[in-house]
């Protein structure tokens, strides 16, 4: 494993590469204007091209010097300033096109679909890493990308709940070993919108204020949304809101099926009367695999986003077998096992197991943990380390 220097980390040679999600851009156009087989070239760009670089290119295991300043990631992050003004003109040019055109019925919905993948794939992505970080024009960056597709509660339930409770029953996004993705995905969507909300109110009401003052971001998040709502209305009419509508929930789709795979069947000792151990790497799967992580911007190195949640994504770390679990592939091959859940649980489950062991040999009942409860009932003597 090798280290790389400040100087190596700011060269557009290293930077570069990251880019390869603009890449989509070119591919939605022709799908626009030429129709056919390529309005089903999103998909296969992002979920193919990918993992079969990464069948070539094999694992990235060097780190880069996490010590390095902002000011030598300007490449890094004009990258995920300048992603908003490219989707959001790709979504326009959808939503007003796509209502007049002569393609046929699968033609259009290939476009739909492929906007939806852009969207979440790499859309919501960088919302992600967009909120995590200080300057206002990127959390505003952020707050857009999800409003665009519907999903702005995912900064409350991210940074108030899951990022303080990843790993324990009070984090829905966690999903519970041997839970399919088709009961997670349903019970997220409900329970993340609760969850998000429910922790800005304890908020406002720790300052003696009602859920409805101003300060309550869901103000914004209605807002921003219901401007969306309006833009496809008036862009493309009724099939045009339909058109919005169904890129929005693939987009979803698409962000759920990634925090599935990111702490499928990993949880946190329970010490006692309510109480966790602090969040680790072990309790996120880690994958080092080269061209996925190009296209996702290390999200795949989730392991040290948990430990280090504002480190900018060309700075994270990646770990071995010995500190995180490992997945066996990036995560559009894993995203796709999800969705035929006995060949996950054929390939995740012994290594969920496997984990157990390594990292907690003295717990061996584990049934407690695999449900939506406290894992030891109250009053129980707290496990050790």
């Amino acid at each position: 494993m090798a280290q790389i220097s400040r100087d190596t980390l700011a060269s557009p040679s290293q930077a570069l590469p990251f880019w390869l999600s603009l890449g989509t851009l070119p591919v939605a156009l022709a799908g626009l204007a030429w129709g056919g087989f390529w309005t089903l070239a999103l998909p296969a760009y992002c979920w193919i091209l990918f993992p079969m670089l990464d069948a070539a290119l094999g694992l990235n295991k060097d780190n880069a010097d996490p010590q390095t300043p902002d000011t030598a990631l300007g490449l890094y992050t004009l990258l995920t300033l300048i992603w908003f003004p490219i989707q959001f003109a790709v979504l326009c040019a959808t939503l007003w096109y796509l209502p007049q055109s002569q393609m046929s019925g699968w033609e259009k919905a290939g476009m739909v679909f492929g906007m939806g993948v852009m969207s979440g794939t790499i859309g919501l992505n960088y919302a992600h890493e967009l909120l995590h970080q200080k300057p206002k024009i990127e959390r505003l960056a952020g707050d857009l990308l999800l409003a665009s597709v519907l999903h702005s509660h995912f900064r409350s339930e991210h940074m108030r709940v899951h990022h303080l409770y990843v790993g324990t029953p009070r984090d829905t996004v966690t999903a519970r070993y041997n839970e399919g993705f088709h009961r997670f995905f349903p019970r997220v969507l409900i329970g993340q919108r609760r969850s998000a909300f429910a922790a800005e109110k304890t908020m406002l009401t720790r300052k003696n204020l009602p859920w409805w003052h101003k300060s309550n971001p869901f103000w914004r998040y209605w807002a921003l949304q219901s401007a969306f709502l309006a833009l496809a209305l008036l862009l493309g009419g009724w099939q045009g809101l339909v058109i919005f509508l169904a890129q929005a929930l693939i987009a979803q789709w698409q962000l759920e099926l990634v925090n599935y795979v990111e702490h499928y069947g990993l949880t946190r000792r329970h010490l006692g009367e309510g109480k966790y151990e602090h969040a680790l790497p072990r309790h996120s799967w880690n994958a080092a695999h080269r061209a996925t992580n190009w296209l996702l911007i290390n999200l795949q190195r989730h392991s040290d986003h948990h430990y280090k949640p504002d480190r900018r994504f060309p700075l994270l770390q990646n770990y071995e077998e010995d500190e995180a679990p490992q997945l066996p592939y990036g995560y559009p091959v894993m995203t796709s096992l999800a969705m035929i859940p006995p060949l996950w649980k054929r390939a995740m489950n012994p290594r969920v197991r496997a984990w157990r062991r390594q990292f907690y040999p003295d717990i061996t009942d584990w049934k407690p943990y695999n449900k939506a409860k406290n894992p030891m009932p109250k009053g129980a003597p707290p496990q050790r380390p």
